[in-house]
């Protein structure tokens, strides 16, 4: 008889066991993390974290590529090629930044404990940045061609929009009168000023 909960249960665990990794890993540093760390912010005792994953270092490659993948999803999600560059970068960059701060424990880790990561998997998380900076210099550069962006300097711009989003992660705390959604909307606007942007009336 099969038991069609237990994988969900494991999944749980494995969920239970990244979020305990990235609060302590945003605490004290991944060097400055231990397995048992981990272990007692999750519940768990040491042995049964290596039933699902092998080392602190698989943890954060975990953490930084469901991290990743979930900024992309969050752009393709807003984004609508059919729309002005000026709605789409704002759209980005406001789901962008809104997810920095919502996940900003989660994200300082996947962007500042990068150097921890094995030269493999360092490699493949590059690969997902590399495709982040695709997707927003797409539309940036989509603003230059017709006009709606005015910079002399695409790459550029597109860089430090994205700097500026990440940073996020760095100073914003919960429970502040800033929020995920104000972040938003304030980001989104620097965004379009930062690409000169001939409009800056865009959609919410």
């Amino acid at each position: 008889m099969t038991e069609p909960d237990a994988p969900s249960r494991a999944d749980a665990t494995r969920a239970r066991l990244l979020a305990a990794a990235a609060a302590a890993f945003a605490e004290r540093g991944f060097h400055g993390t231990t397995t048992r760390d981990i272990a007692a912010a999750a519940g768990m005792s040491p042995a049964a974290v290596y039933v699902h994953y092998k080392s602190k270092e698989q943890l954060l490659h975990q953490l930084s590529k469901v991290g990743h993948q979930r900024i992309i999803d969050a752009i393709d999600a807003v984004d609508d090629a059919a729309d002005t560059p000026a709605d789409r970068l704002a759209r980005a960059v406001r789901a962008f930044a809104s997810h920095h701060a919502t996940a900003h424990t989660s994200v300082r880790v996947v962007n500042y404990e990068l150097d921890a990561l094995t030269e493999e998997h360092r490699a493949e998380i590059g690969a997902l940045r590399r495709e982040i900076t695709r997707r927003m210099r797409a539309i940036v550069d989509a603003g230059v061609a017709d006009g709606s962006f005015d910079t002399p300097d695409p790459r550029m711009a597109t860089i430090a929009v994205l700097s500026s989003g990440i940073d996020i992660g760095r100073w914003y705390h919960d429970g502040g009168e800033i929020t995920p959604e104000r972040i938003g909307d304030f980001y989104a606007d620097l965004a379009l000023r930062t690409v000169g942007a001939t409009t800056l009336d865009t959609q919410q």
